[in-house]
């Protein structure tokens, strides 16, 4: 890769909005990720983007999505209504999950429609543009603000990270007896 083209994508999106123990429910994350519960729901079982707060765990079980969950729903939704493959979107995901970026509202997401790239400053976006093909963006601090606004007006449910993983915990172990 030259080192004058941006590097194709991601990083994470996560160290910002509500903290870790605040969820959203299934109904309110694909309300403002603008997105149905079928799609929610098969990212979720193919591990594109799993709820980080609590999965779900048996019948009756309810999934609960972080703020950054939702970020991350809300940008593979503009992705794919940019006609970007559902294949190349779990690659960038993927990358945006094992760098993990903490100045999230400094990045835009660009994309020739076959590669997600991160950029940082107006000169990697006139380095991408150079090569004379068409682009579109996505500027993220623009969503986080869109995103933010919009989730405040929704209830969240406090969650004890460590209540919910021993009961989660408590039950895996009640399965194992119950089996043996």
């Amino acid at each position: 890769m030259n080192s004058q083209q941006p590097q194709a994508i991601q990083e994470t999106l996560f160290d910002i909005g509500p903290g870790e123990e605040v969820g959203y429910r299934v109904p309110i994350a694909c309300q403002v990720a603008g997105i149905t519960y079928r799609q929610l729901d098969y990212w979720a079982r193919t591990d594109l983007v799993k709820p980080s707060i609590r999965g779900a765990h048996g019948s009756g079980s309810q999934r609960l999505y972080s703020f950054r969950d939702i970020l991350v729903l809300k940008i593979v939704k503009r992705l794919l209504d940019a006609g970007i493959s559902l294949q190349n979107i779990r690659l960038a995901v993927e990358k945006l999950r094992n760098r993990g970026v903490n100045d999230i509202a400094e990045i835009t997401l660009v994309s020739d429609g076959a590669t997600v790239y991160e950029l940082r400053s107006a000169d990697e976006v006139i380095d991408l543009l150079g090569g004379g093909q068409g682009v579109f963006g996505i500027a993220v601090p623009g969503i986080v603000r869109e995103l933010t606004g919009t989730i405040a007006s929704f209830p969240a449910e406090r969650v004890d990270l460590e209540s919910e993983r021993a009961a989660i915990d408590e039950l895996a172990a009640r399965r194992a007896r119950k089996s043996s």
